[in-house]
């Protein structure tokens, strides 16, 4: 029975051999590749090929590997001469066979078709193939590149703990261009179109050069997926570690009776934070306060001083708005005659206002600053508007207010400290867009403690109040959209910037 040799040249006559069409997989000479068939015409020309053709068997790649039955046009037309080595029968039914890539050969089939009949189960294809052979002759820059190749792959075998030290050290062994390139692109993992392209180059210094280049490029991937799975493992064994720490701790406070588990409370907090609308920077101190209270003991006064604050961050209402886009003026001006008799010019200026805030969907523009003498129904009539345009309302008393921190708060350095007077009113309500009534503003007084009226200054200004930073919150909120309303006896006790803001 004639045979290919290693050297790549035939025998005088043309071989007529089984093929084995390969999906996804393509073999190169000198390799050694195992391989499990279960398509029943592949398990007939093994068999074949083991019986009378002297183990000897033609693989190709296909084209497009979803094919179970592919034509000529499905598959390349170079492929591999290879011998069989070992072939096992496994109980699926399916054989795994060890082949050995013996030279590149082109193939011819009978009449354009492939000898057998598709139809006919078990029925293998038979070509005839017709070795092809290469330029042994090393030149000066094929050792050169040879020498770079051993070099890499020596580097290749550190990197990629897969690839066994055993075939790294058989590959530094060889000499020649073509035989080196062969041995190596087994191990690589690209495409296998790429890799029929390397096959069908028969110029083995060629060859050799393109096989360089993809060889750097995986050991640049490997390193680089090596790089990533240690970041990842480190994570994960960081991530295990807290974990089992949190578990101790729990287990611990459970032992010595402790009711309160400041890990249990944090995860608590946790899971409000995440139900919360807010911005990314409040919401990272919010996160660096619980991280802070889950390495404090819950009988230490400053765990009470973080947890009080972190309370207070996560029941305001921070985006929580109390739809009221429909404000209907002919409904509001029948409660403004409801609530109250007479008051036409007030009331027309109230409505007049309500209808330009409707129009443009802000409540940027002056604050409304009811004046008069007590009892002629100013705060009364500030509860009317708030009816009216369906929200919560708010009252504020501001006479004889002296302490500016019952505007700001006081900083959480100071024993018993809370926010002041506007974030716990807006805390009651639950909403963020209620009508608040800053009554008798020209009653506040100063003195060594602060100016209130400054204060209000903030409160009041649509320019700035989107951005209120009460001292003991210490985050900038939204106040842009209450609708604020003052009262007042007289204009004389109201400061001239404060009055300009109204």
């Amino acid at each position: 029975m004639p045979t290919f040799g290693f050297d790549g040249k035939k025998s005088p006559e043309i071989l007529t051999l089984p093929m084995m069409s390969l999906r996804e997989v393509v073999m190169f000479p000198r390799s050694i590749v195992p391989l499990f068939v279960g398509r029943e015409a592949s398990i007939k020309a093994i068999e074949t090929a083991v019986a009378d053709y002297g183990k000897q068997i033609f693989l190709v790649t296909q084209k497009t590997p979803e094919k179970e039955h592919p034509e000529p046009d499905d598959l390349y037309e170079i492929g591999t001469v290879s011998k069989i080595l070992q072939m096992l029968r496994l109980p699926d039914g399916t054989i795994k066979v060890l082949f050995e890539g013996v030279s590149r050969a082109t193939w011819e089939s009978d009449g354009g078709k492939i000898s057998y009949d598709v139809e006919e189960e078990g029925d293998y294809p038979k070509v005839q193939v017709t070795s092809l052979t290469e330029n042994l002759k090393a030149t000066p820059e094929a050792k050169a590149l040879i020498r770079a190749i051993h070099e890499s792959l020596d580097e290749f075998g550190r990197v990629n703990k897969k690839v066994a030290p055993e075939a790294i050290l058989a590959m530094s062994t060889i000499k020649e261009p073509g035989q080196l390139a062969d041995q190596v692109m087994p191990h690589l993992k690209i495409d296998f179109a790429r890799k029929q392209e390397i096959l069908e180059e028969l110029d083995p210094f060629i060859r050799l050069e393109q096989v360089y280049e993809l060889l750097l490029g995986e050991i640049e991937i490997v390193s680089i997926e090596k790089r990533v799975k240690g970041r990842v493992k480190d994570q994960m064994e960081k991530n295990q570690r807290e974990y089992y720490l949190n578990e101790q701790v729990k287990a611990i406070n459970k032992e010595m009776g402790r009711e309160d588990d400041p890990q249990a409370e944090a995860l608590e907090l946790e899971d409000q934070l995440e139900a919360k609308t807010m911005n990314d920077e409040n919401r990272a101190r919010v996160h660096k306060e619980i991280k802070k209270m889950r390495t404090m003991q819950p009988s230490s006064a400053e765990y009470t001083v973080v947890r009080n604050y972190i309370d207070w961050i996560l029941d305001l209402p921070w985006d929580d708005i109390k739809d009221d886009s429909d404000v209907d003026i002919k409904l509001a001006r029948t409660i403004l005659d409801e609530d109250h008799f007479g008051l036409q010019k007030p009331k027309e200026r109230i409505l007049e206002y309500l209808a330009v805030q409707t129009l443009v969907e802000t409540m940027k523009g002056p604050i409304l600053c009811f004046v008069g003498p007590p009892g002629v129904g100013k705060t009364s009539i500030a509860k009317s508007i708030a009816r009216s345009m369906d929200r919560e309302f708010l009252r504020l008393s501001l006479g004889g207010v002296r302490d500016e921190a019952e505007i700001r708060g006081h900083r959480r350095t100071y024993v018993g400290a809370m926010p002041g007077k506007i974030i716990q009113s807006l805390k009651r309500v639950k909403y963020n867009n209620p009508v608040i009534c800053l009554d008798e503003v020209d009653k506040m007084s100063a003195d060594f403690r602060g100016d209130p009226s400054s204060a209000l200054l903030e409160v009041l200004d649509p320019e700035q109040n989107y951005a209120f930073n009460d001292h003991y919150l210490d985050l900038d909120y939204d106040l842009s959209k209450v609708f604020f309303i003052t009262t007042a006896n007289s204009l004389e006790g109201i400061p001239l910037p404060l009055q300009d803001r109204m």
